[in-house]
């Protein structure tokens, strides 16, 4: 009896030991160059590797990561989809001040819960360029399955500061690179000429399910470029094998299929799930899930993330033997979802679903633009379908003020494509205040999506519960993919103090204001911020940054520069034209954007003209209304159906003028047509071509400088 006591005693005290092991991990961020699609592009790599390394832990343990920055500018990392205390989470200037240049900082938390995670930088754009790893987190008695680790990502070789300028801008070189401007002619021969125009009409942008064009997608760090590089070793034919699958993309989603058959799936967001067997599934940015396949037998199956603008796909291959491919999902209907969308949006730029109630993904506006949809029965998972394993009900509120210890939350997704802004409620993170959660009270959050694109609202440092149908079961997350119109609703205990962002995890909107805070205040203040000076306005800093752009053309008739300088509320432009003979004109304004959708702006500004003789294309009744001038002026715009651009404004003279423009109307994929117009008869039209990304062939007819034609250098 003594004997089996002291055996006892000491395997538990083993098993302790076991449970509650400190595992140390050093991580080393450091520039780097990589090539995954024939150049070279600077990226960011922890330990020498993208994605970083994958940490591994048990329930119970310990993490002590330390984070060595070796770079010359600051960094950060976020444990995404821990349960960990608020000064461990890692966003820079609302939890903890950011890892600056050459210098470390050490993590330290328990590990607290099990499943697939993620770790990624929360500093800028350093996520797009290869700062992000699996963090997995395995049970105290491990599922008797073997299992693989797959992340998938997207890949720009430009820098991400110069994408998100170009979303800014609304450059439309990347709808260009993926063939889906939507253009007259293209409407035209297709049979949507109508559709094109009340989409104008509308002053709505054309129809897109992303918002950039990347040059590659990776597995596990790996383009397909050399399909040996996918193939998956060691697992045998007829087994099951459980994959844990991480989005690691910065705006991607995946549609995922496996030619061998099912897929099974048995977790998300690192949460178990009851078993849901699918034909295929959408992986939103930023979510994980578990799911089990079956390799049959003698042939090698691909399993195939195709990006939801179904430009390009990336692939694992399991088994050995002739190669089995999944489907090629074919191209969008453009059109059709831009029929779509006339139908629900109104004149004044809102969106009306017309009385449909649509939640957790179970019917996908997006679905009109599948042309593989037709007569199918492919099983597609949805939300609708994941039920927990356990009871997720939540706790009596501790908390029992105001309502009842119970606050209910009404965001509605907003955003403006036309200058790529995104708000919740249309105001953005930097214009509001943290939201004042009670510890022990419990929150709802009804979320209603009136954009046209889809949005991963991500939740630090706790999961949340998604009303869904199921009940006492509804399933836990931290990531709810919201679909374009619809209406979901989350709830979640405040149990944990600190500061927590909530914010759409595709990075370019999140840099564009879609976020808030959740504050659960602590009697504590945390030293890593309350230190930090202007720390808010640090952390909210990105969405409100000057972007500038310019077009330049040089034709033989002259040169019409175009220069602008713009941030969130505000805009400087100046617009000038000179000829050989040294004739110029120049305007400036400095404007006030104003309004939700931002139609309306005001300006005071500036008009010079010095015409030293006229050219061979002026005649003298031009010239002698072209007299030199240097005005001040104030006036208005506002942006009509169509796109059209009118422009009222008075000089310190008392002369007025309206003046009409349009810019960059698509009559082809590359063939643009520009003109204008005022009251004090002064017109111009003009033609480009665009053959690079920064050059096109351009030529015009002013009223003033004539007949030209040469190249136009944008950026």
């Amino acid at each position: 009896m003594r004997k089996f006591l002291l055996i006892f005693l000491f395997s538990f005290f083993c098993l302790q030991l076991n449970a509650q092991k400190l595992i140390r991990y050093d991580l080393y961020v450091n520039d780097t160059t990589v090539n995954y699609s024939g150049a070279k592009a600077k990226a960011i790599a922890i330990n020498g590797q993208i994605p970083a390394p994958t940490l591994y832990y048990t329930e119970g343990d310990t993490a002590e990561i330390y984070v060595h920055n070796l770079m010359n500018t600051e960094t950060s990392i976020h444990w995404h989809g821990l349960i960990l205390p608020n000064n461990q989470d890692g966003v820079p200037y609302l939890t903890y001040a950011p890892i600056k240049a050459h210098t470390t900082f050490k993590y330290r938390f328990p590990i607290v819960q099990n499943g697939t995670y993620w770790y990624h930088a929360h500093t800028e754009l350093q996520e797009q360029i290869g700062l992000f790893g699996a963090l997995i987190i395995h049970k105290k008695k491990p599922d008797n399955i073997p299992e693989y680790t797959v992340i998938f990502s997207d890949w720009t070789n430009e820098k991400p500061m110069e994408v998100l300028r170009k979303l800014k801008m609304a450059n439309d070189w990347y709808a260009i690179k993926k063939h889906s401007t939507q253009n007259y002619g293209a409407a035209l021969f297709s049979g949507y000429l109508g559709a094109k125009l009340k989409q104008e009409w509308l002053r709505m942008y054309p129809m897109d399910v992303s918002d950039v064009y990347y040059n590659a997608f990776l597995t596990n760090g790996k383009s397909e470029s050399n399909i040996t590089d996918s193939i998956v070793p060691g697992f045998s034919q007829g087994r099951k094998i459980k994959l844990r699958i991480i989005n690691g993309s910065a705006s991607t989603y995946f549609w995922l299929q496996f030619a061998g058959g099912k897929i099974n799936v048995v977790a998300n967001d690192g949460q178990d799930v009851a078993p849901v067997t699918v034909d295929r599934m959408l992986i939103a940015v930023a979510e994980t899930y578990d799911v089990i396949v079956t390799i049959p037998d003698t042939m090698s199956y691909e399993f195939k993330a195709t990006a939801e603008d179904r430009t390009k796909s990336t692939s694992l291959w399991f088994g050995n033997g002739t190669k089995v491919f999944a489907p090629v999902l074919p191209t969008l209907k453009y059109f059709e979802g831009m029929k779509m969308m006339n139908s629900m949006m109104k004149f004044n730029g809102t969106m009306d679903a017309m009385g449909m109630k649509m939640s957790n993904q179970q019917m996908d506006m997006n679905s009109v633009m599948y042309p593989e949809n037709a007569n199918s029965e492919t099983v597609t998972l949805n939300y609708g379908m994941l039920k927990a394993t356990e009871k997720t009900t939540l706790p009596t509120p501790l908390y029992s003020g105001e309502g009842q210890g119970v606050t209910l939350l009404n965001f509605t997704l907003t955003g403006n494509m036309n200058r790529y802004q995104w708000s919740i409620n249309n105001t953005t993170l930097g214009d509001t205040d943290k939201i004042l959660i009670h510890q022990g009270e419990n929150v709802r959050i009804i979320l209603n999506n009136q954009t046209m694109m889809r949005h991963p609202m991500h939740l630090h440092g706790q999961f949340f519960r998604v009303v869904n149908g199921q009940g006492d079961f509804a399933p836990m997350k931290n990531v709810l993919d919201i679909m374009p119109m619809e209406i979901d609703t989350i709830e979640f205990a405040a149990n944990y103090t600190g500061d927590w962002f909530f914010h759409c995890h595709i990075l370019y909107h999140m840099m564009s204001g879609m976020g808030r805070v959740f504050s659960v205040p602590d009697s504590v203040p945390n030293a890593e911020v309350s230190t930090v000076k202007n720390s808010w306005h640090k952390f909210t800093k990105d969405e409100n940054m000057w972007h500038f752009s310019t077009q330049i053309p040089i034709q033989s008739n002259g040169v019409f520069p175009k220069f602008m300088l713009m941030n969130r509320h505000y805009i400087f432009d100046v617009m000038g034209m000179m000829d050989c003979n040294l004739n110029f004109e120049s305007e400036t304004h400095f404007a006030r954007y104003f309004g939700q959708h931002q139609y309306l702006k005001l300006y005071i500004g500036s008009d010079i003209r010095r015409m030293n003789e006229p050219s061979n294309n002026i005649s003298d009744s031009v010239m002698t209304a072209a007299e030199n001038r240097t005005l001040a002026t104030v006036g208005v715009q506002y942006l009509l159906p169509m796109f059209i651009l009118a422009d009222l404004r008075i000089d310190h003279t008392g002369h007025v003028r309206f003046h009409v423009s349009r810019n960059d109307l698509a009559l082809t994929s590359r063939l643009r047509l520009d003109a204008m117009w005022n009251t004090d008869k002064e017109y111009e039209i003009g033609l480009r071509y665009i053959l690079l990304k920064r050059l096109s062939l351009s030529a015009n007819y002013d009223s003033h400088f004539g007949l030209g034609g040469g190249l136009t250098f944008t950026y």
